[in-house]
């Protein structure tokens, strides 16, 4: 698998959608090593595993999963003879009992998820270590129950306090005249009272601590002294007995070494199931059928980052053919159909779920490389076409009857003459090697490539003349126009722009662009004097004149053709392009646009450039916007809505030649 494909294909997108879905830090460590398998076997069990998961989640049920806080870091230091302390072994109790929690839901959820139902039954509640902990530690102390020594010692430790209590209190009443304030507080783990500077001598005693402003010292009176002392003591045997408890009870989680590794395993996989079902219930993914056969079908799928608001996409590919050429409009969608079918196999063969209806179907594939983007980079000092190039080569070092093949504009970047030939040569080669290809394209010469060869499709973006815009929608079966003037014109480009790209347009069979860009200066008296002698009829008598207009009106139905407003016409004469503006009368002549100005010319004299069809989206499509000025247009608007006094539209008088 190409891991820079999956990167161009948005597949780590979804992957740290996965990765933020889990609970857990060994849960989000298998998400992290989330990747695609080339093993059909494997592929399904994850399926499967993650449908089920999406089953529990779509129960109403809460899924008892653990974030093994502290879990991790303890096992890790299984068997090194640590002491582990009350907090540690508490926290090993608390997850031990979601352990249990976690077997007693699996065991009721059969029904519903039986595979990964039956995985809980390698899970361990270690009753005895959970029992012994639960009556050793509490609230993160050792209990009295611990040992019956520990219970002893605290006794006297509660005797000593007492009698400690009681003498502190005597003390109070004895010496209340040299205290700064009659309390009992402790300081370095001792009983003191405060006494006032001045009358440290009325309190014979040791003087432990004193007040930041060295008016009050802190003594523990003489008469409690031989008391404080054996509870010295006795604290210093419960610190013994407290780390023999504590090197019990770590000795007895380190005899549970292997079920806990095995605990912690089963919950991580049970945390990584259920964050791919969480995902894929954000898109409302299901499962999809798994064919042996290297073949994609997908029937309204949706792209998981584009939500439900996206277009369903409908595409086959490894069936009737392998390789799917997709033409249509600049946002038309052709990059993202792209990206949701690499997408869509990457997704499936990492276990989950995609937003697509019943009836799709995705094979498993060994190799998925896409070309998307221009990949330019400087620090790799790769332009766009030798970017290309480079995924190009790694294509067909991986083409296959298992390898899928993303190509986006194909032929871009270089010329396109040598462009359009080397994608065509390329397309032979990975259709001899029957690898499944789908690429995107604007050139005629490849869409007519895969019109006439076996085991090719074309197929469109839909796109609305009306209005204007992409539909988002494939449609097998034909090629699809550019639309590239319409969008640039949705798009807002000056319209000045736009009428002289209509001009240079150019079809296969007509003249190469770079002539016509040759011999398009701007227009003088003299072309129009030479245009004018040219194009001259020599003067005849009235009759002749009759005949030769008969003559020209049967010559003019001969024609297969005669042109139309809006025709883009070649006019030998002045040796440029322009526009039909009133098509030809019985005499044959034609008034044409030319330059802003109207000239007329014998239909002889010119001949169809470009057809009006290949010019505009429709027959609708408003032609004024060729032939009138802004201020025409405007004044024509606003007749058709009110009387304007002293409004006018002039119409410069045609040129006859």
């Amino acid at each position: 698998m190409n891991e820079a494909s999956w990167k161009r294909l948005e597949f780590d997108k979804v992957k740290a959608g996965v990765v933020s879905m889990t609970v857990s830090p060994a849960g989000r460590l298998l998400a992290e090593r989330l990747a695609p398998s080339t093993k059909q076997r494997q592929v399904e069990a994850w399926l499967t595993e993650t449908e089920e998961a999406a089953s529990l989640l779509g129960s109403g049920a809460s899924i008892p999963l653990s974030a093994m806080e502290g879990i991790d870091p303890f096992l890790s230091l299984l068997g090194k003879g640590r002491i582990y302390n009350e907090q540690e072994l508490e926290q090993l109790s608390v997850w031990l009992t979601s352990v249990t929690q976690m077997k007693k839901y699996m065991h009721s959820k059969r029904d519903i998820a039986p595979t990964i139902a039956a995985y809980a039954e390698s899970m361990y509640d270690c009753p005895a270590l959970r029992e012994e902990l639960n009556r050793c530690i509490r609230y993160g102390i050792l209990t009295d129950q611990a040992s019956a020594d520990l219970a002893y010692i605290r006794r006297h430790i509660y005797a000593s306090e007492d009698k400690i209590q009681k003498k502190m209190e005597h003390a109070l009443n004895k010496y209340r005249t040299s205290l700064q304030e009659p309390v009992i507080s402790k300081r370095r783990d001792r009983f003191v009272i405060a006494v006032k500077r001045e009358q440290r001598k009325q309190v014979p005693g040791t003087v432990w601590d004193e007040s930041a402003s060295g008016q009050t010292l802190f003594v523990e009176p003489i008469d409690v002294a031989d008391l404080q002392v054996e509870l010295q003591q006795w604290k210093a045997e419960e610190e013994r007995e407290r780390t023999v408890i504590l090197a019990r009870l770590s000795e007895l989680a380190e005899s549970f070494s292997y079920e806990l590794k095995c605990n912690v395993e089963a919950m991580a996989s049970f945390d990584f199931i259920t964050a791919r079902a969480k995902l894929s219930r954000t898109y409302e993914g299901k499962k999809i059928s798994l064919s042996e056969k290297p073949v994609i079908r997908l029937k309204g799928a949706r792209h998981p980052l584009l939500g439900q608001d996206s277009v369903p996409l409908d595409v086959e590919l490894g069936y009737a053919w392998k390789q799917l050429i997709i033409t249509g409009p600049n946002t038309g969608g052709k990059t993202v159909t792209l990206k949701t079918i690499g997408l869509f196999v990457l997704m499936v063969q990492s276990g989950l779920l995609v937003p697509a209806g019943q009836g799709s179907e995705i094979g498993i594939f060994e190799h998925v490389i896409a070309d998307v983007g221009d990949g330019q980079s400087l620090e790799q000092s790769l332009s766009t076409f030798s970017s290309h190039i480079t995924v190009l080569k790694e294509m067909m070092i991986a083409a296959g009857p298992r390898a899928l093949l993303l190509l986006d504009e194909l032929a871009a970047g270089t010329d396109p003459t040598e462009g359009i030939a080397l994608s065509i040569a390329l397309l032979e080669q990975l259709l001899k090697r029957e690898a499944l290809a789908a690429a995107t394209t604007h050139f005629n010469e490849i869409k007519a490539f895969a019109a006439n060869t076996a085991g090719c499709q074309n197929g469109k973006m839909a796109f609305d003349a009306d209005t204007l815009k992409p539909l988002y929608r494939l449609e097998m079966g034909e090629a699809g126009d550019s639309h590239a003037f319409a969008i640039a014109r949705r798009f807002g480009l000056p319209e000045i722009v736009m009428l002289r790209a209509e001009e240079l347009l150019v079809r296969k069979e007509a003249s190469p662009l770079s002539e016509t860009l040759i011999e398009l200066p701007a227009m003088k008296a003299d072309d129009l004097i030479e245009a004018k002698a040219s194009s001259a009829v020599p003067e005849t008598s009235s009759s002749s004149k009759r005949t030769s207009a008969n003559d020209g009106a049967a010559q003019i139905k001969k024609t297969a053709k005669p042109f139309e407003k809006g025709d883009a016409v070649w006019i030998y004469p002045l040796k440029r392009m322009g526009v039909v503006f009133r098509p030809a009368d019985e005499r044959g002549n034609v008034i044409v646009q030319v330059q802003g100005q109207k000239l007329t010319f014998n239909h002889k004299r010119m001949k169809l450039y470009i057809a009006k069809t290949k010019l505009y989206p429709d027959e609708q499509y408003d032609l004024d916007i060729v032939f009138e000025s802004v201020e025409n247009r405007k004044a024509r608007k606003l007749m058709n809505r009110k009387h304007v006094e002293g409004l006018t539209i002039v119409t410069p008088e045609e040129d006859i030649y």
